[in-house]
């Protein structure tokens, strides 16, 4: 009897120093992912009219995978989050590292003209590098004009290659949006000048710059850009382009160039990849502390986000935000985001894209992925959020 009363006495001591060792303004444990409302938001996806969606949640070492509906239409193969799939514009984070990066070597600085670098391009020299990254410079879109009509104008472009030079030209056919500096105003075009810099200041291509400064060094094995090809390698999840006309068929989107795109939205990565990534940059793993510092100097964006350099915050309904990027491309939609310190990250993503209940469903993926299973209150401050812009022609209000 003593000894066995010994024992209590010692583990409630053990107990007790343990509670003591907790500092007193430990943070709450963050609430764990929502995983029966994940899914049911991907369900809900597929029946708003995406043949597919799915969600990778990498949490500190633990991983969930959820997917439902069809990779591939024709065969009816299912879906799985090992499909490799066209990240839109998450590229642009892509881009925004090896130009930050460029930053800490010394050969280029953030507040310097665009003009500088790439004389003659821009027609106004107060355009700095910053303003292009922040889409602050004034440039307008020009995949507003391009795909006014989304199937007819992603048909007149899926096969075509673009120069960055064409690309730009198209955007200089109007005059700029804003004075350089003035406002956010999410455009392309900026992109497409980070991509134009990369190169110049290189002498390499993105494709080379992606590869040996952000791919090799994270071992991203499914990540690829495959510009101007128009296949996707290895095993991926087909894309469908939902026409404007409603109750039109789905169009077989997967096959294309992106050369409209290119270094505003081409690469092709998996789910695993870019929680991968996305880990890795805000855990201090691709730029310097003072890189990742500029990245992530907010401008208001909208309700419930802030946009950076080349990266977007999101203000959750629980308070919390997360960092990544929204990702368009014809027939996927892409939501790529992680927490502050990069332990937890989601990518989910549906393969069809112009729909904007798919859109708007997707967006609500962070919070459950985020925020744990709602209250009524959240689930109230989440519907108030509404998607009404897309990455592509984003200056086409969706309803």
């Amino acid at each position: 009897m003593a000894s066995a009363t010994l024992s209590r006495g010692t583990a409630l001591a053990a107990a007790l120093l343990a509670l003591l060792a907790v500092p007193a303004h430990a943070a709450p444990q963050e609430p764990q992912p929502d995983l029966t409302g994940l899914r049911d938001f991907l369900r809900t996806a597929q029946q708003q009219g995406a043949p597919g969606a799915m969600a990778r949640i990498d949490d500190n070492g633990t991983v969930s995978k959820l997917t439902v509906g069809v990779a591939d239409r024709a065969t009816g193969r299912a879906l799985s989050t090992t499909d490799r799939f066209r990240i839109g514009s998450v590229t642009k984070t892509f881009t925004t590292v090896v130009l930050l990066q460029l930053v800490d070597e010394g050969k280029l600085t953030l507040d310097t003209s665009v003009n500088t670098y790439l004389p003659g391009l821009l027609p106004d020299s107060r355009i700095t590098v910053r303003h292009v990254l922040s889409h602050r410079s004034g440039l307008y879109d020009y995949t507003n004009d391009m795909f006014a009509q989304t199937v007819p104008g992603f048909e007149a472009v899926r096969t075509k290659v673009f120069t960055y030079r064409q690309l730009v030209d198209r955007s200089l056919q109007h005059a700029l949006t804003n004075a350089p500096g003035a406002a956010y105003s999410y455009s392309n075009t900026n992109f497409v000048v980070a991509g134009m810099l990369v190169e110049k200041l290189t002498g390499h291509s993105v494709q080379t710059e992606y590869q040996n400064r952000i791919i090799k060094p994270l071992n991203l094995a499914d990540t690829f850009y495959v510009h101007p090809d128009t296949h996707i390698p290895g095993r991926y999840a087909r894309g469908y382009l939902t026409p404007d006309e409603s109750g039109g068929p789905l169009v077989d989107s997967t096959e294309q160039t992106v050369s409209w795109a290119q270094s505003a939205g081409a690469i092709v990565s998996s789910t695993q990849d870019l929680n991968t990534f996305f880990s890795a940059l805000v855990g201090g793993r691709l730029t310097s502390a003072a890189g990742l510092a500029e990245m992530e100097r907010w401008t208001p964006a909208g309700t419930g986000q802030a946009y950076g350099l080349g990266l977007r915050r999101r203000d959750l309904s629980c308070g919390v935000s997360v960092y990544g990027h929204t990702g368009t491309v014809q027939g996927y939609y892409t939501y790529a985001f992680t927490s502050k310190d990069g332990q937890r990250s989601l990518t989910a993503v549906a393969n069809t894209s112009n729909n904007s209940a798919v859109l708007n469903t997707m967006l609500r993926t962070l919070d459950s992925a985020f925020c744990g299973k709602p209250t009524a209150q959240a689930r109230g401050a989440a519907a108030r959020v509404v998607e009404r812009h897309e990455d592509v022609a984003p200056g086409i209000v969706r309803d």
